[in-house]
């Protein structure tokens, strides 16, 4: 009888356990909270000398196939960067809730809003900044505070908007560098975002100084800023691996910190960061062949850039190598008529052609670019133009 009793007991726990599993797999395939703020469109509406009015449209899209997310609180903050100090210069943002079919409150009091698997909500932004004198004033880093509410829980989130406020005019003179093959224009921009795409900045800053035969070079960290491929330390939760595969790597490496190397294991997966680990690390002691962890962990290893790692406000956020460099290359070319190139430049003479159109010498590019005439500080010159020399 006690035998009997007991394979029951068993039979029932190994249900148990299977319905445990079954329910916990189901839980893993189901998408949570799946609530994304797309930026939107935002424009600079009022330029005078002691007052600018941003504003902006995002959406809060519910990105589930069944699940109804709730938004019960929605705020904004924004923070001005300039040339010069901010003492006497106030900012004032408002969000004002645009939800489908239901009028705002007069005091813009964000009420909770329930978005339908697959429906959006907006929030209406305005930043007001006033001063004596704005015209040192780069660039507007807004930050889109936002709660979800549904399948997993509450869940506070942030999404970061940046809006440049200082334009260079395209039509000025720029000087030209010699190089041993070409001439070289270092471009400037406005502070490249994720409103930008390539192809308009060279329409709109290079065309102007460009003949045929010239070569646009953009560099690699602009092109992913342009494509939205930067994320905030605070959004991204380091795993069993990256925290402990981040150690063995040196300080100056965008892969030593727990948020970088989790950065690499989002794009890649932890097994083949783990595998790149081991072999690389057997190619180094056994091999004498350091750096095969890159060559092993593909090219987003090596383009990686953690905080720090370039101008403000991105020296916040981890910087991802750009998507697919060689459509954006044929794109330039498609629509402005020149030869282009995604390059990787450092202050150490290092070059390397990330992707360039089929016409593109890049081994003339190499010598061109060797001194880094777009600088690796605040140049803010993030497109360089060169122009081969006549044999």
């Amino acid at each position: 009888m006690a035998e009997v009793v007991l394979g029951i007991v068993i039979a029932l726990g190994v249900l148990v356990a299977l319905v445990l599993a079954f329910v916990e797999y189901q839980y893993r395939q189901q998408p949570g909270n799946v609530l994304e703020v797309v930026a939107g469109d935002w424009h600079l509406d009022e330029v005078q000398p002691g007052h600018y009015r941003v504003t902006g449209l995002p959406q809060l899209e519910n990105r589930t196939r069944r699940f109804e997310v709730m938004i019960p609180e929605c705020r904004a903050e924004a923070t001005v960067l300039s040339g010069d100090s901010l003492d006497g210069v106030s900012v004032t943002t408002t969000v004002t809730p645009q939800h489908p079919g239901i009028p705002a409150r007069a005091d813009n009091y964000w009420f909770g809003y329930i978005t339908k698997a697959g429906h959006s909500t907006t929030a209406a932004i305005t930043v007001d900044i006033k001063g004596a004198d704005l015209s040192p004033l780069k660039t507007v880093w807004v930050k889109l505070h936002y709660v979800t509410y549904g399948p997993q829980g509450r869940i506070p989130k942030t999404r970061h908007i940046i809006v440049p406020l200082k334009f260079p005019d395209p039509k000025a003179e720029r000087p030209w560098r010699q190089a041993t093959v070409a001439e070289v224009l270092p471009v400037p921009t406005h502070l490249l975002t994720h409103l930008d795409t390539p192809v308009d900045i060279v329409k709109r800053y290079v065309q102007p100084h460009a003949q045929p035969g010239d070569i646009v070079t953009i560099g690699e960290t602009p092109v992913a800023i342009m494509q939205g491929r930067w994320r905030h330390p605070a959004d991204i939760q380091p795993g069993f691996v990256a925290r402990r595969v981040c150690r063995y790597f040196l300080p100056t490496s965008s892969l030593a910190t727990a948020c970088g190397m989790q950065t690499l294991v989002d794009i890649v997966g932890p097994w083949r960061v783990v595998y790149a680990f081991i072999g690389g690390a057997i190619a180094k002691k056994l091999l004498n062949k350091p750096g095969m962890f890159y060559s092993l962990a593909g090219e987003q290893a090596r383009l990686i850039d953690d905080v720090t790692g370039t101008l403000p406000p991105y020296d916040q956020f981890i910087i991802l190598g750009p998507h697919d460099p060689q459509q954006v290359v044929n794109q330039i070319r498609q629509e402005t008529g020149l030869e282009a190139a995604i390059v990787d430049v450092n202050d150490l003479k290092a070059v390397k052609v990330l992707a360039a159109t089929a016409a593109t010498d890049q081994a003339l590019l190499s010598q061109a670019l060797m001194d880094n005439p777009a600088g690796n500080a605040d140049e803010q010159t993030p497109v360089v133009l060169v122009r081969p020399r006549n044999p």
